[in-house]
């Protein structure tokens, strides 16, 4: 399998240098919801709300996703059960700085937990 390689377009130089970094938001087949192991993390879970998958990178989204969809560097869970991104739960949040970014991982994976969502992720 060929490694997947980001090529910056010119729409890279919108944001400075160190404000590369996103949190985004994976959308996953409810089959997820039936492993002992997910549905620990998530006891106030709504089963009317998705199961999702909450990440960062300094990659885009995008191409975040598609990495995990191919086996690069992917969480399990998304490769097997990813359907597509959620940019509604997190695009008003991109790019930040690397801290900034990590910080928002865990906040957004907690909010979205709060809100009945079943979340993976967000480490």
């Amino acid at each position: 399998m060929a490694r997947l390689r980001y090529r910056p377009g010119p729409e890279a130089e919108v944001a400075p240098a160190e404000f590369h970094h996103n949190v985004y938001v994976i959308l996953l087949n409810p089959k997820v919801a039936r492993h002992p192991t997910i549905l620990r993390i998530n006891p106030k879970r709504d089963p009317a709300k998705p199961c999702v998958y909450v990440g960062m990178s300094g990659l885009p989204p995008e191409h975040r996703f598609e990495n995990h969809k191919h086996g690069y560097k992917a969480a399990w869970v998304v490769e097997k059960y990813g359907v597509r991104l959620l940019p509604e739960l997190y695009a008003h949040l991109n790019p930040m700085p690397y801290d900034a970014a990590l910080q928002m991982e865990l906040e957004l994976a907690e909010d979205l937990r709060n809100e009945g969502y079943t979340v993976t992720g967000g480490h």
